[in-house]
């Protein structure tokens, strides 16, 4: 008689076992990807940094810290009274710095040294005033009889010591490709702001060296970057024909624009009368060699330089007028940081499948 095989149920089959297993990879590949995608979606959404934001008080007003309410501008009689002076912390040409004190919050005074120079102290409270954003360091008040400047503090300091502060057994965790990339970014956001700016297009003057430029930033607590010096910020209008140039003496180097250069070669004494205007690209110049020293030597700071390439090549071109603006450079900074973070996830992808 014919034996019949044995019955064996199908979903015990050995061929279908991984059947049932790629569909749940796949579903968990779905899954990773949906929530890579709106991380995604909200990183970039977060990067903007919009400068009306809902956490800004009103003109004239100020609030720091856990402080939910606005309070007024400090005046000079506040100033006086409430503000006392703890140590200084630094002197450039125009100003002394003072680490001080307000109601038991650590705050910075800046006082003008050199009475000559009060002009640009006076323009640079005006910038301060005028430009408050998630951009620039929060003014805390001021007196224009005692050239005086209150503003908020940030124990990392400058942008010249970021390196030193990444350190910091503390900081070591942020001294990765993707955080001092989110870093150039916040830079580049600056310079697209102060071209676009509610004053108009303003250029950062205080800008001839790397260490020059670093000095004029501050690095939050956060890790974030704000401009802090806006003394040398002059307005660029095209439509009246007014360029600008910074300062009144020769500048040299390869850091700063060809058109900030001398054109007329050693034979000919430097004059600053003339010596021809220029505008705003001479900061699009700039942003390779800054960016550069914010993705220091960490590990895929190279693979970031490999895909700026492009970008940072257009912002060296010699004639101004064919160097990108400051809006299409932090475009292409934010796409390449939303591709690498991508990119990074998808590795432990194709290990799943």
């Amino acid at each position: 008689m014919e034996k019949r095989p044995p019955f064996v149920r199908r979903e015990l089959l050995p061929r279908e076992v991984p059947s049932m297993s790629l569909a749940l990879l796949l579903a968990a590949v779905l899954l990773l990807n949906a929530l890579l995608y709106l991380y995604l979606n909200k990183f970039s959404s977060s990067l903007g940094r919009v400068e009306t934001d809902s956490g800004l008080c009103p003109f004239g007003q100020f609030k720091f810290g856990a402080v939910k309410n606005c309070s007024p501008w400090l005046s000079c009689e506040a100033i006086n009274r409430e503000v006392r002076k703890l140590k200084c912390v630094g002197e450039g040409a125009v100003k002394k710095v003072f680490l001080s004190e307000w109601k038991e919050k650590k705050v910075v005074l800046s006082q003008l040294t050199n009475s000559e120079l009060k002009e640009d102290f006076l323009h640079g409270l005006k910038m301060l005033k005028a430009l408050q954003s998630k951009h620039v360091v929060r003014l805390l008040g001021y007196c224009e009889q005692q050239f005086t400047i209150l503003t908020e503090y940030h124990p990392l300091g400058s942008l010249r010591g970021l390196n030193e502060t990444l350190h910091i057994p503390k900081y070591k965790a942020m001294n990765t490709w993707h955080r001092r990339l989110m870093l150039a970014i916040d830079y580049v956001s600056v310079i697209r702001y102060l071209h676009s700016s509610p004053l108009g297009t303003l250029v950062m003057c205080d800008s001839n060296d790397l260490d020059k430029v670093l000095s004029q930033y501050l690095l939050t607590s956060d890790f974030h970057v704000l401009v802090n010096d806006l003394d040398a910020l002059p307005l660029v209008n095209r439509s009246a024909g007014r360029l600008v140039k910074c300062g009144h003496r020769e500048l040299r180097g390869e850091f700063v624009a060809p058109e900030q250069r001398w054109p007329y070669g050693e034979d000919v004494p430097f004059k600053d009368d003339l010596m021809p205007p220029y505008d705003e690209k001479t900061d699009i110049w700039k942003i390779p060699d800054v960016s550069n020293f914010f993705l220091g030597h960490v590990e895929g700071s190279d693979i970031v330089r490999l895909h700026l390439f492009d970008i940072h090549a257009a912002c060296k071109k010699k004639d101004p007028a064919e160097r990108p603006s400051a809006q299409k450079v932090l475009d292409t900074y934010r796409k390449v940081l939303t591709l690498l973070i991508r990119e990074a996830a998808m590795p432990s992808t194709r290990e799943m499948l």
